[in-house]
């Protein structure tokens, strides 16, 4: 894992709530699940606590993964610069290939979810944006469509 991990405030929260139910609630039930399956006997041909126990391995995993991000996290601050497209900011774009508008808010790749308008700084089009101007045109190769460019018309806060 790299060195550090950006987040807006928003991922962030995200974050420390995940690992608050993963350490509050899912352990407790992995540690219940446990103590279930061994009542059944012989856990040599147990899968109920082989199930268990593998699940418990998987809740571990991503605490520590997630203490790990928060730890080495930098939380993009509220000051964001408008001048151009950069982390934590908002961008409206027009697609050409499909003429529609877009709006995009740039995060770090942890918080990426570009369904849902979150863009990560890493991804072709997050690199192709970073930087721009209103009025500028970008463009990147997509695996599926080909080049694809947009026009940004603005960016926010």
């Amino acid at each position: 894992m790299s060195n550090h991990v950006v987040l807006t405030k928003e991922g962030q929260k995200q974050l420390q709530e995940r690992l608050d139910y993963l350490k509050n609630v899912k352990r407790a039930e992995c540690t219940n699940a446990i103590a279930v399956a061994r009542s059944f006997g012989d856990l040599s041909e147990n899968s109920e606590y082989v199930a268990a126990k593998e699940e418990q391995g998987l809740v571990e995993s991503e605490i520590m993964e997630i203490e790990e991000k928060l730890r080495n996290a930098k939380i993009i601050s509220g000051n964001v610069d408008t001048s151009q497209v950069s982390l934590g900011c908002t961008v409206k774009v027009h697609d050409i290939n499909f003429d529609e508008d877009l709006e995009y808010k740039i995060v770090g790749s942890t918080e990426s979810d570009p369904a849902n308008g979150l863009l990560s700084n890493e991804s072709p089009a997050g690199k192709a944006l970073m930087g721009a101007k209103v009025g500028d045109m970008v463009e990147y190769d997509s695996i599926n469509v080909g080049k694809i460019r947009m026009k940004v018309l603005e960016i926010k806060a």
